[in-house]
């Protein structure tokens, strides 16, 4: 069958006996240089070592991530190319009307790898100091305070119009194009709070710039431990994360996806990919594919109603 398949130029899906046969291409929805890519490179180095073949990223940013899930579902349905994705992904099908793909359709979960919680901030010298602060702070001077994130439709712009509504506050949200932007808008006062997502943020809290009020998660988050969580600040049942995950085509066979599963958890485990999440300020989160897709699945209605709620058309 094999050589029949090779005759008519035919792909025979691969089985967990002979995969991996040639390199495996990690494709990246995201510049070189990001979270995202520093991380995959890191697991990719150590999967390559276990499975006797290199992982090469392949980084193709643009229309959301788009380009690249358009890329994967396109490719050989054999394990040899894998895709990193994210809550992007989730917010995405509410965010454009129409898509080149279908996480449905197109795509296999190998298993989550990573969540990341946001934090709410403003500058050092702000009088603001809890999360009642700013609450009352915004309600006393609707017209003079405005909240802030990166561009609109991202996790942190969606996590902050949630705040804004759970604590019931008539406020704008001004969307910014980078974290850079974000950081200059708080340290010039044309916005009293933002939100972004605590890697993002943590350089400029440790060294003073910003004060942290509270974070997203529901428990406190290791890297900022003596933060207090938004829930516990006030704003009851509030909770956001973004995530990391990796996929492959739909019908890749599941002893490929699970010889997957297996080795990147496995790399996730490994002291040096520990090492350089505890760097990336990344929570490892390892799991099965049936738990990346649980993610994705509760992730698609709960930003969907941010988007609808907030009436952000879709594009």
């Amino acid at each position: 069958m094999a050589a029949f398949a090779a005759a008519v130029g035919l792909s025979v899906p691969a089985s967990a006996q002979d995969f991996p046969s040639r390199p495996v291409r990690m494709i990246m929805g995201f510049g070189p240089g990001g979270l995202a890519d520093i991380a995959g490179r890191a697991i990719g180095q150590v999967m390559s070592q276990s499975i006797g073949q290199p992982v090469v990223i392949e980084n193709m940013p643009g229309a959301g991530a788009s380009v690249a899930s358009l890329a994967l579902a396109r490719a050989q349905p054999d394990g040899h190319t894998i895709m990193w994705v994210s809550s992007q992904n989730a917010i995405a099908p509410s965010m454009f009307k129409s898509l080149p793909y279908d996480w449905s359709r197109d795509f296999a979960a190998i298993g989550p790898m990573a969540t990341f919680d946001f934090v709410l901030f403003v500058k050092k010298d702000s009088p603001l100091k809890t999360v009642k602060d700013v609450i009352e702070a915004a309600k006393a001077n609707p017209d003079k305070f405005n909240f802030g994130s990166i561009a609109v439709g991202t996790a942190q712009n969606l996590s902050m119009l949630k705040f804004v509504s759970m604590a019931g506050l008539s406020v704008p949200v001004v969307a910014h194009r980078t974290t850079g932007d974000v950081m200059t808008g708080v340290l010039s006062g044309t916005i009293q709070a933002a939100i972004e997502t605590i890697p993002g943020a943590i350089g400029q809290i440790k060294d003073g710039q910003m004060r942290a009020i509270a974070v997203s998660s529901t428990e406190r988050n290791p890297f900022l431990p003596d933060v207090p969580t938004i829930a516990e600040s006030g704003v009851a049942g509030y909770r956001t994360y973004s995530w990391n995950g990796m996929v492959a085509p739909a019908k890749t066979p599941q002893a490929v996806i699970q010889r997957l599963n297996k080795e990147i958890n496995a790399a996730i485990a490994t002291p040096e990919v520990q090492q350089r999440f505890r760097e990336l300020i990344m929570v490892p989160r390892t799991g099965t594919p049936a738990d990346l897709q649980k993610i994705y699945d509760e992730d698609v209605p709960f930003w969907r109603q941010i988007i609808t709620e907030a009436k952000i058309q879709p594009n």
